[in-house]
């Protein structure tokens, strides 16, 4: 076993970095960190480092990869860049930036010298290079809006840049005689998305680049009203150069309003440099087109692929286009699982690629004759593709004990590169996680993870917690969070039980699509029959289980409120799903609730197939919808017994916070016990570091309360 080196952050590893921040800019580091317990804490989990982006040079000699830390006092985080020596294990890693805010997109060029964004005097973000030892940083951009995203050419005499570009007219277009008018004008849907009201959209600039500028910067979707890389999280994987870099494959829905609003069908299209035409390469495909990639001779085009319009977790395939005859094989027709990311091999005749598989996430390989094989696995979750020349694989991976370090992949075994957290873990005593498979009320075997807290001891009844998933398919497997830290949980002293319930990935199409049109059934059958099987256990103790979820975790916790049967001493519900109808007519990506709630084209007759209205609480003609609706989580207030605490960001334009309003309300009002947190500056999610720590402080407080009784 190769030693395994921490990444260096010495004095001298710095020197190439002096003035790159005024001296008034706080610079965010590593904290300080001791464990006076061995116990995994909060704190411990808020001091350690965030590792991602591995990049691997061009002749395969270097390793570019981020870390970042946050700062409780500043209540913000920063990323800075390292680079390891690939040739060299035994080497430290360099430390190429301290600057007060972050480096990010970092990128190699074919030069060797390393592309990454960072703010201007003005604040805008903007591309600037430096070599990869970190000296001779200059910034190389000056686009007044500022840039999202980069991606050069291979030969980087262009660069792809993202930009922002207005949407929609202001008050003020329609009325420049109220210039103090305050007022948003909208005669369409998706005026609103994730957690901004929408006036802007990006849009994929092409310009030159010289060595030392980048100029000419002109906007591929002039005129067009088209988001390309697609909101809210698309970035430069959206995009994918061809060798030569004469042409740009970029993904686009080319749709608007309502349109919009019920669709998935997104599509790739070939944008061809020398005379600016456009050819759509994925006509007729109805789903999710998404994360292009070429195969280095140019000659073939791969890509994720849904098949179904609406349907945002349909199975994405692996489909492969032969460029020049436009034959399309998927490669996946015969593998039941879904793909998560590709990237080609250097010899272009096959592709790696993530997919969820029996609750963890390995690394695979497929042929252009769609034989798959398992490239590295193990009780964990691979993250990142960066493929070596010589057939070895870059990659990342963690689990429910450990966050993402960056490993080497060789002929099966997977070396760490990285030991950024090495030095916190070594002072704990973590949780131990263990494979169970729970029976289910229909007969089949489902895979319980059990979270047992340190020095566990079988003699001792432990209280528990039921983990609701969100998604709905967003898989269990050993994913690690830094707030849905289910080791967390169970270093607090909880026993944790995550079930693999109907509707997550990783276990077949059948098990993973039919949770649609079926949120109140099989799905929440199997959460009680986890918990059933579980608390049978002599360390459990029974009367103190809780349980806990977010999204439809959420929804799942104020659906069982009502429907537990006596099984929960308390609930914890964060930016769930209260109240369907409402939800129905509250959410800004409406595909998502016509499908779930509709029961999606899988039910649906042809003609009402893509209806944006399938779904609806008033589509009587439509049973699935009307079973759906009716067993909404707030029609069964009067059945609720158990404490609850309601948290939610204001900032959630997915789930409005007026759901969770609306649940509070109706505890309080029947008598429960009840507390709400609503965080004004947060969106589904609670990021900022000093917010992230209440959310805990909270979460604990109220499992403290109901399920750790006073002896």
């Amino acid at each position: 076993m190769k030693k395994i080196l921490m990444a260096t952050i010495a004095a001298a590893g710095l020197a190439s970095c002096a003035g790159s921040t005024s001296e008034s800019e706080t610079i965010i580091d590593k904290p300080e960190f001791t464990s006076t317990d061995g116990v995994f804490s909060i704190e411990a989990l808020e001091a350690l480092g965030r590792v991602s982006s591995p990049a691997v040079s061009p002749d395969g000699s270097k390793l570019l990869y981020s870390v970042s830390y946050e700062s409780v006092e500043e209540n913000a985080s920063n990323a800075d860049l390292y680079v390891a020596d690939l040739t060299n294990p035994e080497a430290p890693h360099s430390r190429i930036t301290r600057s007060a805010k972050s480096e990010s997109n970092a990128t190699w060029l074919p030069s060797g010298e390393i592309a990454f964004l960072y703010p201007d005097s003005d604040g805008k973000s903007q591309i600037w290079l430096m070599d990869a030892d970190g000296k001779n940083r200059r910034q190389v951009s000056k686009e007044g809006t500022g840039i999202n995203g980069f991606l050069f050419a291979p030969d980087a005499a262009k660069v792809l840049l993202i930009k922002n570009v207005k949407y929609g007219k202001t008050v003020q277009d329609v009325y420049p005689d109220l210039p103090k008018a305050n007022c948003r004008l909208h005669d369409d849907l998706m005026y609103k998305h994730w957690d901004e009201w929408v006036t802007e959209i990006p849009h994929p600039f092409i310009a030159d680049f010289n060595g030392s500028e980048i100029s000419g910067a002109y906007d591929v979707l002039e005129g067009e009203p088209y988001e390309s890389p697609m909101k809210p999280f698309g970035g430069v994987e959206s995009f994918a150069w061809s060798p030569d870099g004469t042409k740009l494959v970029y993904t686009s829905r080319k749709k608007t309003g309502m349109e919009y609003a019920i669709s998935t069908d997104s599509d790739l299209y070939l944008y061809d440099l020398s005379d600016k035409s456009t050819k759509e390469l994925t006509t007729g495909m109805g789903g999710y087109d998404t994360f292009p990639v070429i195969s280095p001779d140019g000659s073939k085009l791969a890509w994720l692929s849904m098949e179904r319009d609406g349907y945002e977790s349909d199975k994405n395939r692996i489909m492969v286009m032969d460029i020049a005859s436009g034959e399309i094989k998927d490669l996946t027709a015969d593998w039941d699982y879904t793909a998560d990311a590709i990237a080609w091999a250097p010899n272009g005749q096959s592709l790696y690629f993530l997919a969820y598989n029996n609750g963890v996430k390995p690394v695979f390989s497929i042929d252009l004759n769609g034989q798959v094989t398992t490239v590295a696995s193990g009780e964990c979750d691979y993250d990142a593709l960066a493929p070596l020349p010589g057939g070895d694989l870059i990659t990342m991976r963690h689990s429910m004990l450990y966050p993402n370090e960056i490993y080497r992949v060789s002929n099966g075994e997977a070396t760490k590169i990285t030991a950024v957290n090495d030095e916190i873990f070594a002072q704990l005593t973590m949780p131990t996680v263990e494979r169970r498979y729970v029976p289910t009320t229909d007969g089949k075997q489902m895979l319980t993870w059990i979270v047992k807290p340190q020095n566990f001891d079988p003699t001792v009844k432990y209280p528990a917690v039921l983990y609701c998933q969100g998604g709905p398919q967003q898989a269990v497997s050993q994913f690690w969070s830094y707030r849905w830290n289910l080791a967390l949980m169970a270093a607090n002293g909880y026993v944790m039980i995550a079930p693999n319930r109907r509707g997550l990935p990783g276990f077949g199409t059948e098990w993973n699509e039919q949770i649609s049109g079926d949120y109140p059934g099989q799905n929440m059958r199997d959460y009680l029959a986890a918990v059933d099987d579980v608390k049978r256990e002599p360390w459990i103790d029974a009367d103190h289980i809780g349980a806990t979820g977010a999204s439809y975790g959420g929804f799942s916790v104020y659906w069982l409120a009502g429907n537990h049967d006596g099984r929960f001493a308390c609930l914890i519900a964060h930016a769930g799903i209260f109240n369907m109808e409402a939800q129905y007519l509250e959410t800004e990506e409406m595909w998502f609730a016509n499908w779930d709630m509709g029961g999606g084209q899988i039910n649906a007759p042809t003609d009402a197939a893509m209806d944006p209205t399938y779904g609806a609480y008033w589509r009587k003609d439509n049973p699935i919808a009307q079973r759906t609706h009716a067993m909404s989580p707030h029609r069964f207030v009067d059945k609720w017994t158990a404490p609850i605490l309601i948290t939610h960001g204001e900032f959630d334009y997915r789930i409005l916070s007026s759901q969770g309003e609306m649940a509070f309300n109706a505890a309080k009002l029947r008598g429960i016990p009840a507390e709400m947190a609503i965080f004004p500056d947060e969106n589904h999610w609670i990021l900022k570091p000093q917010n992230a720590i209440l959310w805990q402080r909270l979460f604990f407080r109220w499992l403290d309360r109901w399920l750790k009784p006073a002896k």
